[in-house]
């Protein structure tokens, strides 16, 4: 289970994804890229973090991996080389290839590979893991499959996103005001995961606008140092600064997600739309709570701001010209 940076899967989930009967009968194993001894060192990335990968894949005859592409708001899309960067790396490469250099590279965006230097590292990653097949599929807001693409990880992954790209891209509408979301339970289960949706905003947000975004954040925050970073900051600009003072082997957990929030603050006001509870969460972490979306765009309005664009869904759309 490729779980990159991420919690383990549980017995519940590990049922759910696949069967009891395949649950229970097959070996499973859940990578924990925080435990040395289960990672092997297998090379280095182009960027110069090493390269360490599951020992189990490392030491496999036949490496295959299967997922979905969906727009991703730094590596560009999901699935194809992602299944081993970060999906089976220890977390000194996953936290080498998050590095805030790499994150401020206007490359580094929803829907682009070439250029993208993380992209970069992760293919170098799959050809070190001998990554040899893939199977991704699209799928569509019902989560029914689209179309599948299987083969070599560069170039099938590729007509993968070149379908998708065709499939959900718009131009932006640029606007005083954009209001979004995270498309509801359970992606939008806490801030941390909302910054994805904040993207697509920040993608057709005129200059000092505003981005309204509405979500339920069920388990708060959603990290403790994303929410300290924000709370304890003087400002966006000295948390950004600071993450671009830190070097690339000095990268810190969850700092990928603080820097992106952080240069999103910097250009535009975020008024979030959320349970009353999260309040003083929102307002810790420089934003500003409304409790409904009327009371919010009437907010955004006394600010100036005018024009409108709804994005109803952010993390499903790649917003590009």
């Amino acid at each position: 289970m490729a779980t990159g940076f991420h919690r383990p899967t549980t017995r519940a989930e590990l049922e759910a994804k696949l069967g009891r009967e395949i649950a229970s009968s097959v070996p499973i194993v859940i990578h924990d890229c925080r435990d040395p001894e289960a990672n092997v060192r297998v090379g280095v990335l182009p960027s110069g973090a090493p390269c360490l990968i599951d020992r189990a894949a490392a030491e496999a005859d036949l490496l295959v991996a299967e997922g979905f592409i969906e727009p991703h708001f730094f590596a560009g899309f999901s699935g194809g080389r992602k299944s081993v960067l970060p999906g089976i790396c220890d977390q000194t490469t996953v936290l080498g290839n998050h590095c805030s250099r790499f994150i401020d590279s206007g490359h580094s965006r929803t829907g682009i590979l070439d250029g993208n230097p993380m992209h970069k590292d992760m293919i170098a990653a799959a050809k070190l893991a001998k990554l040899a097949y893939i199977v991704n599929v699209v799928i569509d807001e019902d989560k029914k499959t689209v179309a599948a693409f299987a083969g070599n990880y560069v170039t099938a992954h590729r007509k993968g996103c070149e379908f998708l790209l065709g499939y959900c891209r718009v131009k932006p509408a640029y606007a005083d005001i954009v209001i979004t979301s995270n498309g509801g339970a359970p992606l939008d289960q806490n801030i941390y995961q909302c910054v994805k949706g904040m993207t697509a905003a920040e993608a057709s947000c005129k200059p000092g606008g505003v981005i309204i975004l509405c979500a339920e954040c069920a388990d708060g925050h959603g990290g403790e140092s994303f929410y300290k970073s924000l709370r304890d900051c003087a400002c966006p600009r000295a948390l950004y600064d600071e993450f671009m003072a830190t070097p690339q082997d000095k990268t810190i957990p969850d700092q990928w997600e603080s820097q992106i929030l952080a240069r999103i603050l910097i250009k535009f006001r975020v008024v979030f739309v959320s349970r009353p509870e999260m309040k003083p969460i929102i307002e810790d972490m420089k934003m500003t709570y409304a409790a409904s979306l009327p009371e919010a765009v009437a907010l955004a309005k006394s600010w100036g701001k005018e024009s409108v664009t709804v994005i109803p869904n952010g993390i499903s759309v790649i917003v590009r010209d």
